[in-house]
């Protein structure tokens, strides 16, 4: 189910919202699991037992490290209750923070460090990372190993469960935080599972973290009507950055792909690039922005995960401002236990290759996701190493630079064919392919004046300046007046075309 669908606008959301709403606040959890499997079986109906399965084992594997590290000691989450009502929170601000220790509780827990507990880790590790390889990267490992081996070694055809990199890294945190003590307390099942299967995020993130959301499930209090107004108008704004913005210039990117690396100039081929760049930023984006709303709306603060990516100078603040979740997982659960950079430059080197060699593998089973994951690395590096911090002082340059690093970084992410990639990527820099018919300058100009005002437009909400103008004149009548208009009209407009789906659904 899309949350820019019509299914999900005006029947999923308004019945699960009116349920929520009139339950009792101690049931709400239990309504909140419920609606977020009926969600999930909805779009993955022959994967839900697979979810419920894995809840079961990482809750289980949980409490064994948990009764080794306090002997007995665990405090229940429901031996403290706080009602007090949600702060006063201002709408449109979305760069929330929640605190996620308890420190005082950290201290005082004994954390000893036993085989048992290491044990029970390493298990939960095999069992979550197994079921990801096998759904997601089994057919990969098979095609390579055939390739090597010069033979066909067939393949499974399992359908990629919906959500599955994005649980299993949620629930790996959840263990990981447990085996670290960070999660002091014994935690319920049913707070557990809630947590593990939410909706507004199960699908593609934010990978939040236990702690970001363990108040809001352990605390028994109402959701505050400002909460719920700043809900509603984050899902607005997500909703026409999906429907209005990236489903639209998708179309850009899709008529310039049809023609292909043999019928694209150089300038339509740099377009193309720069139109999938904004359309996989509105699109992520927009989703990000519609889980955070309804989150806020069930008075669950999820995690930012933008911040203003594609106005940064270089790709190392880039990637502190894309998808900021993910970063912080690999570095929290990898970059910093591998050793970061609190050792030579050689090994933190090396630290850095096997963090974004994985997360090019995390987004796909496919060569393209390894050849992305090692562009950047190389970036990165040369940033690290080179020039990175002298481009950040740069007023035009570093925004040149990405510029250009952006969108051939998301070509390389976007073109699955290694082949159709390295065509694509030749016309880019103007190598000629044997046997090319360029239709020339017409071809951009037929472009340009079918799209200029939609670039335009995308071109300015790429900036900050946008959702700054939401955060200062939000309570202004006529900008309420146009977020309704937004809402109606992206209504229509997902009518019309049935409701595209999100891009990181495949991942």
């Amino acid at each position: 189910m899309v949350f820019s669908g019509l299914a999900f606008i005006f029947h999923f959301l308004p019945i699960f919202l009116i349920v929520y709403y009139i339950a009792k606040p101690r049931f709400r959890n239990i309504v909140l699991l419920l609606g977020s499997l009926v969600f999930y079986a909805l779009g993955s109906p022959v994967y839900v037992l697979l979810l419920v399965v894995s809840v079961l084992v990482n809750y289980f594997i949980a409490g064994r490290i948990q009764k080794i590290y306090a002997g007995g000691q665990v405090k229940d989450d429901e031996e403290e209750s706080d009602t007090d009502d949600d702060p006063d929170i201002d709408i449109i601000d979305f760069d929330i923070e929640t605190e996620t220790e308890d420190k005082e509780e950290k201290e005082a827990l004994t954390k000893v460090k036993s085989p048992a507990a290491t044990i029970w880790l390493i298990t939960a590790l095999i069992y979550d990372l197994g079921i990801l390889c096998i759904f997601k990267y089994l057919d990969f490992i098979l095609e390579m190993t055939g390739s090597v081996l010069k033979m066909d070694m067939g393949s499974i055809g399992l359908a990629l469960p919906l959500g599955i990199s994005f649980y299993t890294f949620q629930m790996i945190s959840f263990i990981v935080d447990v085996y670290r003590a960070d999660i002091p307390r014994k935690v319920s099942l049913l707070h557990f599972a809630a947590y593990s299967t939410m909706f507004p995020q199960i699908t593609s993130g934010p990978i939040t973290r236990y702690g970001e959301v363990s108040e809001r499930l352990e605390q028994e209090k109402g959701v505050s009507p400002r909460l719920l107004e700043k809900g509603v108008t984050a899902f607005i704004i997500g909703l026409g950055y999906k429907v209005l913005l990236a489903d639209k210039i998708a179309a850009l990117w899709n008529d310039i792909w049809r023609v292909g690396a043999y019928g694209v100039d150089v300038a339509s081929a740099w377009l193309g690039a720069w139109a999938y760049s904004m359309e996989i930023y509105f699109d992520f984006f927009g989703y990000s922005l519609m889980a955070m709303g309804v989150g806020w709306m069930l008075g669950f603060e999820l995690p930012v995960n933008f911040s203003e990516p594609y106005s940064v100078k270089t790709m190392t603040s880039f990637w502190r401002n894309w998808h900021m979740t993910l970063g912080r997982w690999f570095k929290d659960y990898l970059y910093i236990p591998l050793g970061g950079n609190r050792c030579s430059k050689i090994r933190m080197l090396f630290n850095m290759l096997v963090v974004w060699l994985l997360t090019g593998i995390w987004h796909g089973a496919g060569y393209n996701f390894i050849i992305w994951g090692l562009f950047l690395f190389a970036v990165l590096m040369l940033e690290k190493l080179t020039y990175g911090k002298w481009m950040e002082k740069t007023k035009v340059l570093g925004h040149l630079y990405m510029i250009v690093l952006i969108p051939v970084s998301w070509t390389i992410f976007n073109i699955t064919d290694v082949t159709q990639l390295s065509e694509y990527l030749l016309r880019m820099i103007g190598v000629p392919l044997e046997g090319m018919v360029v239709y020339g300058f017409s071809m951009l100009w037929e472009l340009v004046q079918t799209y200029w005002w939609l670039l335009l437009i995308c071109i300015l909400f790429c900036t900050p300046y946008p959702m700054k103008f939401f955060k200062k004149y939000y309570k202004n009548f006529l900008v309420k007046l146009m977020l309704l208009a937004v809402f109606w009209y992206s209504v229509y407009q997902s009518a019309l075309s049935g409701g595209n789906p999100f891009i990181y659904f495949k991942f």
